[in-house]
């Protein structure tokens, strides 16, 4: 059975992307700072391949122990999906040194971790597929978001010196860039009065928020096993980097 490893699969795109991988016949790993019994339990129901070690991933201990666990269980991952992530809303001039490095080492640092570690597994049977969740503020940049935004381009950057590095020896490394998702995430940030839902549905040209699954599906293409993709960083946004109309424009045209 194919084995893939989600991050940050609690919920939004996270558990969205293990039931998409759990529902097409992978056994599903998954990992998150918080509990996972209950999301364990309703894949399960519906005739999920489901196992869970909780932790963070941007501490190299845990990421070590979660590669251990499965080189011993599966010996390497099909898949990696790296999605946790964390946000933070904050004028450059106000963001404090601790929390500039806490969204680099969840956003950045954890990614890299498992990168290097299941990797390492991939390598060795010279297959496997990783796919990052980036964002559209990993390719612009976005207002009082100066960590996170920095955070992602870097992660795009690893994407593509990892698909450089690896891509002749079996291993495809891609991302997806998602813009805004209507998630805990989200509703947080917005619940700090950073924007509104029509900040959002004004600037998109399909006229919505994103869904979980609409990135599912996207990370589910790029790790195809038969895929010829290789370093690409796929905005799944709506249209919203390809639009450079003002919001006025592109709403009279709806």
């Amino acid at each position: 059975m194919r084995v893939a490893l989600i991050t940050g699969a609690a919920q939004g795109v996270g558990f969205a992307t293990a039931k998409m991988f759990a529902d097409t016949g992978y056994h599903v790993v998954m990992t998150d700072v918080q509990p996972l019994d209950a999301q364990i339990a309703m894949l399960a129901e519906r005739g999920g391949s489901i196992s869970a070690l909780s932790g963070d991933i941007s501490s190299e201990a845990f990421v070590i122990e979660l590669a251990k666990k499965i080189a011993h269980e599966h010996q390497a991952a099909d898949v990696l999906v790296n999605n946790a992530g964390i946000s933070m809303i904050s004028p450059a001039e106000d963001t404090s040194i601790e929390q500039w490095q806490r969204v680099m080492n969840v956003n950045l640092t954890g990614p890299f971790l498992l990168c290097r570690e299941i990797g390492k597994q991939m390598l060795a049977r010279q297959r496997g597929n990783i796919v990052n969740v980036a964002s559209i503020a990993g390719l612009h940049g976005v207002i009082d978001r100066s960590a996170y935004n920095a955070s992602k381009h870097g992660l795009v950057g690893l994407t593509r010196t990892l698909a450089a590095e690896w891509g002749s020896r079996g291993v495809r490394v891609n991302a997806v860039c998602p813009g805004w998702i209507k998630t805990e995430m989200d509703e947080a940030d917005q619940g700090s009065g950073a924007y509104s839902d029509s900040d959002i549905i004004n600037r998109v040209p399909m006229g919505r928020f994103a869904k979980p699954e609409d990135v599912a599906r996207a990370i589910a293409f790029l790790a195809h096993e038969d895929s010829f993709i290789n370093g690409v960083s796929l905005p799944v946004d709506g249209g919203w980097i390809a639009d450079a109309s003002w919001d006025a424009l592109r709403v009279k045209k709806r």
